[in-house]
């Protein structure tokens, strides 16, 4: 409404010749179910070959790192990162998983701040974290495959470190602020 009113007075106001542009619009028909039906097998079709593997594979691979405990250099190179950024050292775990998986990022989150681990100004650090880092590993193999190695290792190199360093200016922030 207030977008017509606008137009309405910038026509009076601001005199000029009419445009001589038309647009054609085409008929709005009611969608077939078979087409529907159709559009919609395709895509779980594609589904279901493409990304459905990625995240049984990803959840094996967790399940594997729980037995055998395969990331633990991972783990503690992010260790040192995540204390640098002035953060707990039990989210290195956190973010790890939340690259594997965006929803075992947020769990880990929950659970750390739900055992009362995380001060409000590390949650608060770590959410701002978990959204600039990586997207999942889904997006980062599909990256891979659109883009090549070259371009999506300087996308995640770059993403990476703006992540660490928007949450380590944060944390500076806030604790000038006098969050503890």
């Amino acid at each position: 409404n207030n977008l017509f009113l606008v137009g309405y007075f910038l026509n009076k106001l601001l005199k000029g010749k009419q445009p001589s542009f038309f647009i054609e619009i085409p008929p709005l028909r009611t969608p077939r179910l078979k087409n529907i039906l159709i559009k919609t097998g395709v895509r779980l079709k594609w589904y279901f070959k493409e990304v459905l593997p990625l995240f049984i594979g990803v959840s094996m691979l967790i399940w594997i790192e729980k037995i055998t405990k395969i990331f633990d250099g991972i783990i503690y190179l992010l260790e040192k990162i995540v204390k640098v950024v002035g953060l707990s050292s039990s989210l290195a775990k956190v973010f790890l998983f939340g690259f594997f998986r965006r929803d075992y990022g947020a769990a880990g989150l929950y659970e750390l701040d739900r055992t009362g681990m995380l001060s409000l100004r590390e949650l608060l650090v770590s959410c701002v974290i978990l959204i600039l880092f990586l997207p999942c590993i889904a997006q980062f193999l599909m990256n891979l495959k659109e883009r090549g190695v070259k371009v999506s290792l300087t996308i995640s190199i770059f993403v990476l470190i703006f992540s660490f360093t928007i949450g380590f200016i944060l944390n500076k922030i806030l604790l000038v602020g006098g969050w503890n």
